[in-house]
């Protein structure tokens, strides 16, 4: 999603470079380093992914596994990585690519289904919504989408799916057919890279600019925000390291416990407790 707004700023980030500070550089996170860069949020402490991951796009967890969408720009590639949630150790990846979709953005787990989608890389394009067995990986479903899908929510039959920046966001019902059942402007300012359904809502995260973002919570009824958390960056940021707004990337969220992936590979998942 960073890579989205850089290609229309390189110029005001270069000239940003000198005024701005960011945060520490990997490897140099303490106990209390990222405190506050998540509103409202501890930061507890991060887990290294083992294994080659490209531009991270989305996370999801259970608990044994993390699961991690990225793309390989170079290559045009799509992935799917799997590790092992106590240690970071890699278990395997598969490859998504189809043609000119090799963007895979926010994923999403129901039951033992993920929902990852693939899209070309350009906005007004075209998509599928993937629904993967997540013990076997195998690919259960597809369904069409005339638009780019980069991240998309799931609980049970209902799905939730933001397009380019997710300026809009898509609903479907599965049980009345595959086609959107409703089609709404995303409520939020936000351009949402990862979403998932908690305890009835939609709780979405993304980047506002090159070093911010925030956390949304969305009543999927009204599609309103009830709830944003404001997010800092971990740095350096893109263009000139791997990281970004700590909400910018992949975002998973266990109860009061919050999981985001803003890092390119070597990538970490880092974890933040809110205290409300």
């Amino acid at each position: 999603m960073i890579g989205k707004l850089l290609r229309g700023g390189f110029t005001a980030v270069f000239a940003l470079a000198s005024s701005i500070s960011l945060s520490a550089s990997p490897g140099t996170f303490g106990p209390s380093s990222l405190d506050g860069e998540l509103e409202h949020g501890k930061y507890v402490g991060a887990l290294q992914l083992q294994g080659e991951v490209f531009h991270v796009q989305g996370l999801a967890l259970d608990p044994a596994h993390v699961w991690v969408t990225s793309v390989d720009h170079g290559g045009q590639r799509a992935f799917l990585h799997v590790f092992d949630r106590a240690s970071g150790r890699f278990l395997r990846r598969i490859e998504l690519t189809d043609g000119a979709r090799y963007h895979p953005g926010g994923l999403s787990l129901s039951g033992r289904s993920l929902w990852v989608p693939l899209a070309e890389l350009r906005p007004d394009s075209s998509a599928v919504l993937m629904e993967i067995d997540a013990e076997t990986l195998t690919v259960r479903r597809r369904i069409a989408v005339a638009d780019h899908i980069g991240c998309v929510a799931a609980d049970g039959t209902k799905l939730v799916a933001g397009n380019w920046d997710s300026r809009q966001l898509y609903q479907f019902d599965l049980k009345r057919g595959t086609a959107p059942v409703r089609v709404v402007d995303n409520p939020s300012g936000t351009h949402f890279q990862d979403m998932k359904f908690v305890d009835g809502l939609l709780v979405a995260g993304g980047n506002t600019s090159w070093l911010a973002g925030t956390l949304d919570w969305i009543d999927p009824a009204t599609m309103r925000v009830t709830r944003s958390l404001k997010a800092g960056s971990i740095g350096p940021v893109r263009p000139f390291g791997r990281g970004g707004p700590v909400t910018g990337e992949g975002m998973a969220i266990e109860g009061r416990d919050v999981y985001v992936l803003p890092e390119d590979g070597p990538s970490r998942v880092f974890h933040f407790r809110l205290n409300a």
